[in-house]
């Protein structure tokens, strides 16, 4: 059964950074540790990144029906991201308070159903990328005339998945692959549904792409997630070179 989350949880983004939760409403004490709600806000200190991952907002993917004064109560295994679209790892220190509950109402007399086989699972999806990277391109070159990679990812319980580009330079910014591919950048598929596994996805880049790119590393980061919520990811390093 999944923990209910609170404030002692250690949650980091990509790049080890710890954040601190915020709880809205310290009504529900555990372990010293104030149970969290949909809304909340976490802060980071600055991580490595030039892109900043700066905090997170919790959000409930509606499998439970624990409220806090209307609010959702966030599980551990509730997947959740950075402000900046990364997936969080987290990890929940507290053994006492799990929550079995279910969004569909029980009928009087009746004990709760054991939960089905997708949301009993809590095994984290496999995502892995070929070849490991890292890429590299050279602007003065103009070599390779293309690049690319295969993410294969496996779960027994598949929900989506996502693919997050870092433009890991000064003045970085974020692109959101699912929603939009820049010209010259093809990705196969590209919607964000994950109901096959294995899945594989292709990622290719054209010369013309990387040529608009800045010298420094550029991160994909493509996350997997079950239908429980439990998620890994895999980063791949496109190299930028003068």
């Amino acid at each position: 059964m999944p923990k209910v989350l609170t404030t002692n949880a250690l949650i980091q983004c990509p790049h080890l950074t710890v954040g601190q939760s915020v709880s809205s409403d310290p009504t529900w004490s555990v372990d010293g540790g104030f149970v969290l709600v949909e809304g909340d806000r976490g802060l980071f200190p600055p991580c490595p990144s030039q892109v900043q991952c700066n905090g997170y907002t919790l959000r409930s993917m509606g499998l439970n029906a624990t409220q806090i004064k209307g609010k959702k109560v966030i599980l551990a295994t509730d997947f959740n991201q950075t402000d900046s679209g990364l997936p969080l790892t987290i990890q929940e220190t507290q053994n006492k308070v799990k929550d079995d509950t279910s969004p569909a109402p029980i009928p009087d007399g009746q004990d709760a159903p054991p939960l089905p086989p997708p949301l009993a699972d809590e095994t984290k999806p496999s995502v892995v990328v070929a070849p490991p990277g890292p890429l590299v391109f050279s602007l003065a070159a103009g070599t390779p005339l293309t690049l690319g990679a295969t993410f294969t990812l496996t779960s027994a319980h598949p929900l989506k998945w996502i693919l997050t580009l870092i433009h890991d330079v000064p003045g970085g910014s974020v692109d959101r692959l699912n929603d939009s591919q820049p010209a010259g950048l093809t990705l196969t598929p590209s919607d964000s549904a994950w109901n096959v596994s294995p899945l594989t996805i292709s990622l290719s880049m054209t010369k013309a792409y990387m040529g608009t790119l800045v010298a420094g590393a550029h991160r994909f980061f493509i996350t997997g997630v079950s239908q429980r919520g439990i998620s890994n990811f895999v980063e791949l390093v496109l190299t930028v070179n003068p």
